[in-house]
């Protein structure tokens, strides 16, 4: 009985490790330009939280988790091919998105045209106010 025990507490503790480990990184969200507050770097994590411009992580809102998750998906094609779009005339904000996928680069009036990109472009926007406190 006392062999069948210890061999127990041996598979438990052995299956324990994996129990902790840590969420996965979903995508690293830069944004630049020149108008005020235009800095921003979001560190998004699946397990639910962000880093603010290199903060402590803050608790992401179930929506906007799931919204980091669709701005995963709706980037991945583009992110593989490492798409770079230059800033058109009349930009003001420039993005770049890592992810374990790839990279994208785009700006403002990219997201304007592209539907995937503008789903990143609100994420960064609601973050910003509703979890960062940033005022853009």
């Amino acid at each position: 009985m006392r062999a069948r025990l210890a061999a127990l507490a041996v598979v438990a503790a052995a299956a324990l490790p994996g129990c902790g480990a840590a969420s996965p990184d979903l995508f690293l969200l830069t944004r630049a330009g020149s108008t005020p507050g235009a800095h921003l770097t979001l560190l998004v994590n699946d397990g639910g939280t962000v880093r603010c411009n290199g903060g402590a992580p803050r608790p992401l809102s179930a929506k906007q988790l799931l919204a980091a998750r669709d701005v995963t998906s709706s980037i991945q094609k583009d992110a593989q091919k490492t798409l770079d779009l230059s800033a058109p005339p009349g930009a003001l904000l420039r993005f770049h998105v890592r992810s374990q996928d790839g990279t994208v680069t785009f700006s403002d009036l990219d997201a304007a045209r592209r539907p995937e990109l503008a789903k990143a472009v609100a994420f960064t926007q609601d973050v910003a106010h509703s979890v960062c406190h940033l005022s853009q």
